[in-house]
C-alpha cells in the first residue's frame, strides 16, 4: 500500500493547486479568492515512478469550534492524523507570516512528519521567503511552483523514503479488492436540503462539513466506503440553483464540478426537500440526471418533521411521474438524514436500479414481447399504409438502448413509441431508469439489388450494363465496310413538285 501525504497551509498559498499537480488534472476548484477549499479531498499523486495517496485540505484558519473556521479545522486536524507525512505550503513571495508561524507550532504539538514547500518561487522570485522559512525550525524548506510544475525533482527525492517505509509496515500485499471497481454513486439537489448530511449519515462519520448555512460545499468531494462487501464511491456534490441566479465565478466553477461529476458516476441520488411543495427546480435537476443516461433515486429528505406523510408521498409521487415520464417509476425513498429514519432503506433502492439499469435482455424474448405487443396495439395507418415493425434488438446498456426496425419509421407517432417504451418497462423490470428506444428502416427484399460496380463503371451484369464484357485492352470489332461508290455533288436542293 502507498503512503499518505496531505497538503496543509494557510489559505491561498497553492495547495489546490499542488493537489491537481500532484494528481495530473484538475480536480480541485482553483481561485483567486481565499478560503474556496472547505472539505478534505483525496486523490492518487504521483511524481515519476512514486505513487501515493495525496490528500487537500482547507486553510489552516482560527476559529471558534462550532463555526465554519472551526468545523474546517476539525477536517484538516484528521487529514493530518491519517496522513504518513504532511507538506507544510507556505506563500515564497509573500514570506513567513504570523500565521505560518502559528500553524507551525501546531504541527510540532501533533507529532506529525512534516515537509515544509515555499511554493510560488517560479524564477526563484520566492527565495527570499524560503531563507526566511528557516525560521520555523521544520527542517530546510523546498522550492516550488505548483503552477509551473518546478521543483517537483526536489519532492521526489523528500518524499521516496516514506514509500520504503510504509512497505515495510504493511507486509502483505493488497488483495483482490484493492482493485474491485467501485459503484459511482453521485449525491444532487438544490443547495441546503441535506446532501452532506445524507452522506455523513451514510457512511458513519462526519466526514464532510455541514451546517445551516446554504452552499457549504463547492467541490464534488469523494469519499470510498463499502456496503456489504460492496465497493462503493460515494460523490458529495455542490448546490444547483437556477442558471439565472448562477452569477458568481466561484459558483459557476463548482456547477460545473457538479455537470462533469454526474455525467461520470452510474447511478445519481436527487435529494429533496420533504418539507418544501415539488419545485420546478428539483425536476429540472432531475431531469438533467435522466437525460444523461443515469440509474436516478429520489431521497426524500428531512422526513421527520412532515406531519402529513401520506398526502406528502402522494403529491410527489404524481408529480415524479407526471414530469419525469422519461424514468416512470422512479423508486422514492423518504428518510431523515438527521436521525437517520429511513436511511437503510436508501442502499437496497440504489442498487435495485443499478441492476435495472445494467440488464441486458435476450433478443429472442424481445421479439416474442414484439409479437405480443403489436397484436394488443397494432400501429396506425399511415396514407392508408400499415406501419409494419418487423425486428428489435437491444444495442446496448446503462441504460438500457433499443433499436426497432421499421417499414416507415419517420410515420410512426410518438404516442405509438410512448406505448413501447412502457410496455418494455413492465415487461422487463425497467421501472425508473431512462430507456432510450430508436428506429431504423430495414432493407425491402423485393428491391433490386445492385450487383458490383459504380456509378462511374458500368457493372458486369450484361443485363444492367447493356453490353457483355470485353477484356481489357481488346480492341471494339467493326462490321463491313460499305461498297464504295461515287460521292454525291453538292448541289442546290430539288424543289418539290
Amino acid at each position: 500500500m502507498s503512503f499518505t501525504v496531505a497538503i496543509v497551509g494557510r489559505p491561498n498559498v497553492g495547495k489546490s493547486t499542488l493537489f491537481n499537480r500532484l494528481v495530473g488534472r484538475r480536480e480541485a476548484l482553483t481561485h483567486d479568492q481565499p478560503g474556496v477549499t472547505r472539505d478534505r479531498r483525496e486523490g492518487q499523486g504521483r511524481i515519476g515512478p512514486l505513487e501515493f495517496r495525496v490528500i487537500d485540505t482547507a486553510g489552516l484558519d482560527q476559529g471558534d469550534a462550532e463555526s465554519l473556521a472551526g468545523r474546517m479545522m476539525r477536517q484538516t486536524e484528521q487529514a493530518i492524523k491519517d496522513a504518513d507525512v504532511a507538506l507544510f505550503v507556505i506563500d515564497g513571495r509573500a514570506g513567513v507570516t504570523a500565521g505560518d508561524r502559528h500553524f507551525a507550532d501546531l504541527l510540532r504539538r501533533t507529532g506529525a512528519r512534516v515537509v515544509l514547500v515555499a511554493n510560488k518561487c517560479e524564477g526563484g522570485a520566492g527565495e527570499s521567503g524560503r531563507l526566511e522559512a528557516f525560521e520555523l525550525g521544520l527542517g530546510e524548506p523546498i522550492a516550488l511552483s505548483a503552477a509551473h510544475g518546478e521543483g517537483l525533482g526536489e519532492l521526489y527525492d523528500v518524499l521516496a523514503p516514506f514509500e520504503s517505509t510504509t512497505e515495510e509496515l504493511d507486509g502483505e500485499p493488497d488483495g483482490p479488492d484493492a482493485i474491485e471497481r467501485p459503484l459511482r454513486l453521485a449525491i444532487i439537489g438544490r443547495p441546503n436540503v441535506g446532501k452532506s448530511s445524507l452522506l455523513n449519515r451514510l457512511i458513519g462519520e462526519e466526514r464532510v462539513i455541514t451546517g445551516p448555512e446554504p452552499g457549504l460545499t463547492r467541490d464534488a468531494i469523494a469519499v470510498e466506503w463499502r456496503y456489504k462487501d460492496r465497493a462503493v464511491r460515494l460523490i458529495d456534490t455542490a448546490g444547483l440553483r437556477r442558471k439565472a441566479r448562477v452569477v458568481a465565478e466561484l459558483e459557476k466553477l463548482s456547477v460545473g464540478d457538479t455537470l462533469r461529476t454526474i455525467r461520470a458516476v452510474e447511478v445519481v441520488v436527487i435529494v429533496l426537500d420533504a418539507t418544501e411543495p415539488p419545485a420546478k427546480q428539483d425536476f429540472t435537476v432531475a431531469a438533467l440526471a435522466v437525460e444523461e443516461g443515469r440509474a436516478p433515486i429520489i431521497a426524500l429528505n428531512k422526513w421527520d418533521t412532515v406531519e402529513d406523510r401520506k398526502g406528502i408521498l402522494t403529491e410527489f409521487r404524481y408529480t415524479l411521474d407526471e414530469t419525469l415520464a422519461q424514468a416512470k417509476g422512479i423508486r422514492l425513498v423518504p428518510c431523515s438524514a438527521l436521525t437517520g429514519e429511513g436511511v437503510p432503506r436508501l442502499m437496497p433502492a440504489v442498487l435495485e436500479t443499478y441492476e435495472a439499469w445494467n440488464k441486458r435482455i435476450k433478443t429472442s424474448d424481445l421479439n416474442r414481447w414484439l409479437e405480443a405487443a403489436l397484436d394488443r396495439h397494432p400501429p396506425p395507418l399511415v396514407k392508408g399504409r400499415r406501419v409494419k415493425l418487423r425486428y428489435m434488438t437491444q444495442t446496448a446498456a446503462r441504460p438500457p438502448s433499443f433499436v426497432a426496425f421499421v417499414s416507415q419509421p419517420l410515420e410512426l407517432p410518438d404516442a405509438y413509441t410512448r406505448y413501447m417504451v412502457n410496455g418494455l418497462r413492465e415487461a422487463f423490470g425497467l421501472d425508473g431508469v431512462p430507456i432510450r428506444l430508436s428506429f431504423r428502416k430495414g432493407e425491402n427484399p423485393f428491391a433490386p439489388k445492385r450487383i458490383g460496380g459504380s456509378r462511374d463503371k458500368p457493372s458486369e451484369h450484361p443485363k444492367r450494363s447493356g453490353s457483355s464484357k470485353r477484356p481489357s485492352g481488346a480492341k471494339r470489332p467493326r462490321g463491313p465496310k460499305r461498297p464504295g461508290g461515287p460521292k454525291r455533288l453538292s448541289g442546290p436542293k430539288r424543289r418539290p413538285r
